[in-house]
């Protein structure tokens, strides 16, 4: 009778045993099942990141933005006292230069900022003036395109003595 008890606790054990087993063998299938998954699209995203970060697509999503190529170049050599090497050059284009119509961060707008807002009095001019800024402007068809809105352009106005002013 102690034999049979023995055969029969060993059996159990034997199957217990097994059966953890192949709980952790399904386990590992269904880890390494994601896995593959995981690394099949980690590579599919490294391959879009390589194809968007080729020089031919930088440069055709710089055109869209109305990007030209800069001009000469000039480097700062700095270990040999900050010698200038190269002639800087501005950037030329065939004009005009087309304005983008593509967004370079679009924004999410909420469906009530969608009607114009009321007409606002112009701010009051400040008290003392202060140095501004140079503005660039750049026209574009009837579009203007203002770089630095900080401080706007004044219209050139004649001097009323008929001299350049100050």
């Amino acid at each position: 009778m102690l034999i049979v008890v023995l055969l029969a606790a060993g059996l159990l054990g034997l199957l217990a045993l097994n059966t953890a087993l192949n709980e952790g063998s399904f386990e590992l299938s269904r880890l390494q099942k994601q896995t593959t998954v995981a690394t099949d699209e980690q590579q599919s995203l490294q391959h879009q990141i390589d194809q968007n970060s080729a020089p031919d697509a930088l440069a055709r999503r710089a055109a869209e933005l109305g990007m030209v190529p800069a001009g000469g170049m000039a480097f700062l050599d700095v270990p040999n006292g900050g010698k200038v090497i190269g002639t800087p050059g501005q950037a030329q284009d065939s004009p005009p230069v087309k304005r983008s119509t593509v967004e370079p961060w679009p924004t999410k707008t909420a469906p009530s900022a969608a009607q114009p807002p009321a007409a606002a009095p112009p701010p009051a001019p400040p008290a003392s003036p202060a140095p501004a800024a140079p503005t660039t402007a750049a026209s574009a068809g009837d579009a203007v395109i203002q770089l630095n809105p900080a401080a706007p352009a004044a219209p050139a106005q004649p001097h009323p003595n008929g001299g350049a002013g100050r």
